[in-house]
C-alpha cells in the first residue's frame, strides 16, 4: 500500500503482486468452498446408497430362506 506513497517500479510491482496472491488465495478458497460442499453431496449420496444396497440384500436372504414344505394329501384309501 506504501507504491502510491513510494512511486518507485519496485513499490508498484511488489504491491501488485501481492494483490495477485489476494486474488489467488481468494479463488482457491472458493474453489476448496465448492469442493467441500460437492464432497459433502456425493458422501450424503453414498449413505444413501447403502442404505439401499442393505435393503436389497436382506430381500434376497429372504427369498433364499426356504419355504416350509406342507405335507401332501394322499388321495384314496388307507
Amino acid at each position: 500500500m506504501l507504491s502510491p506513497i513510494l512511486k518507485s517500479k519496485r513499490a508498484v510491482y511488489i504491491n501488485i503482486q501481492i494483490m495477485r496472491a489476494f486474488v489467488k488465495l481468494r479463488q482457491i478458497l472458493s474453489v476448496d468452498k465448492d469442493l467441500a460442499y460437492k464432497l459433502k453431496e456425493l458422501e450424503r449420496k453414498i449413505e444413501k446408497h447403502d442404505i439401499d444396497i442393505q435393503a436389497i440384500f436382506e430381500a434376497i436372504r429372504q427369498l433364499m430362506v426356504p419355504m416350509p414344505v406342507k405335507p401332501k394329501l394322499q388321495i384314496g384309501f388307507k
